[in-house]
């Protein structure tokens, strides 16, 4: 059975959601309005759903036909940053805004929500809509499946979309293995010993120490990781100091490490700290490493990639793309550690709608007719996986 191209109401809905939540974002763990709009649509669809995890909604579309169970998770939460689109539907709240395309991606679960509730006679299996909080941080998806999100039903196999503005409206990209990285926090405090910044000799500057730490570090990067391997150190905040003349006594350092290999995230701290401990003595100072361990890497089932390429190569007129894997991080690789998982770039870039920056800039924009295709999308991997021809694991 072919995707049929989705009916123009269909999008239009989608769209008119799309600019309601856009126009009052959420951050994590907020989203009580989008998540109402969220149950008003399935309630108005006649979708069963419920609340898990606090502003989490999980609905289920049975199929008349018996068949496998596929996951769709769409992400709800918005970014503390003030938007700068010009978009004539921008945020109205001061401090947050849709920089990431959380807003069109629950507008497109509704909308396959419906495509899927309005066939139903001829749909194999369930759909399992997940409409996740907080992806943004600090983080929703385990919070979801500890509240029994992929068990009642247990779903076989669990697909996002995510927009990209390097792919052309029009367009999905699917990346075989890693696709995402781990993205991991990390703190370093430097302790010197302050003192007039005209008697440096009596003093122990933690600036330079910590000028010297920043450098440092890339060599983890540069010299001690395979280089076909993926890995970045990225110090974000330097905090330290009082005025011009008085030497400073501490110095914060924050900052990320991304990696895809599960070896290379392992090893990440201990090379740390042995680089940061040896800068720390050389300069007689005392340093101190924290890890905050992030989400993980996603990592996109063989499987999925080649049955729902090949599914969609027969049942759609989309054209599929392969782009290079990125080292942004997605709480969605908590569901692929439960079932395989697939995350499926989106391609929404469009000169003419201003749909060129990237993800997380305050003048993000979505090229809104893109929203179609990923409605399309999100159907077919239901279809796919509900009547087995879209599966898992080793094909």
């Amino acid at each position: 059975m072919t995707v049929a191209a989705v009916e123009p109401e269909i999008a239009d809905r989608a769209i008119a959601i799309r600019r309601e939540i856009h126009r009052f974002p959420e951050l994590g763990f907020e989203e009580e309005r989008t998540a109402a709009i969220v149950e008003r649509e399935l309630g108005a669809l006649e979708i069963e759903h419920r609340r898990v995890a606090k502003t989490g909604v999980v609905g289920i579309v049975r199929g008349a036909l018996p068949g496998k169970v596929a996951g769709l998770r769409a992400d709800m939460d918005a970014l503390p940053l003030t938007e700068r689109s010009g978009e004539s539907f921008s945020s109205e709240v001061p401090g947050k805004m849709h920089a990431c395309g959380h807003d069109a991606h629950t507008a497109m679960l509704l909308g396959a929500a419906r495509v899927l509730q309005g066939s139903r006679e001829t749909l194999h299996g369930t759909a399992v809509l997940l409409f996740q909080p907080a992806e943004e941080g600090p983080g929703g998806a385990l919070p979801m499946i500890e509240a029994g999100a992929m068990d009642d039903p247990a779903i076989d196999a669990v697909v996002m979309l995510h927009v990209d503005s390097r792919l052309a409206t029009g367009t999905v990209g699917f990346v075989a293995g890693a696709c995402n990285a781990a993205a991991d926090e990390f703190r370093v405090t430097i302790e010197g010993r302050g003192g007039h910044g005209a008697a440096p000799h009596l003093s122990i500057d933690a600036i330079p120490c910590a000028a010297a730490t920043v450098l440092a570090l890339q060599n983890i990067a540069a010299r001690e990781i395979d280089p076909l391997k993926t890995v970045v150190v990225t110090i974000g905040t330097i905090e330290g100091g009082y005025r011009n003349n008085i030497i400073a006594d501490r110095v914060t350092l924050t900052g990320t490490f991304r990696s895809q290999d599960t070896a290379v995230r392992e090893g990440l701290e201990a090379r740390a700290r042995r680089i940061i401990d040896g800068v720390a003595a050389a300069y007689g100072a005392h340093a101190k490493l924290e890890v905050i361990y992030g989400y993980p890497a996603v990592i996109n089932d063989a499987g999925l990639v080649q049955t729902f390429r090949a599914y969609m190569h027969a049942h759609s007129a989309i054209p599929l793309e392969s782009p290079a894997p990125t080292m942004g991080g997605e709480d969605f690789a908590y569901f692929a550690q439960r079932a395989p998982g697939l995350m499926i770039r989106h391609g929404i870039r469009s000169e003419v709608a201003g749909s060129v920056h990237p993800g997380h800039s305050p003048e993000f924009r979505v090229d809104e007719a893109a929203l179609t295709y990923g409605i399309e999308t999100l159907v077919a991997f239901a279809r796919g996986v509900g009547g087995g021809e879209v599966r898992g694991g080793v094909v």
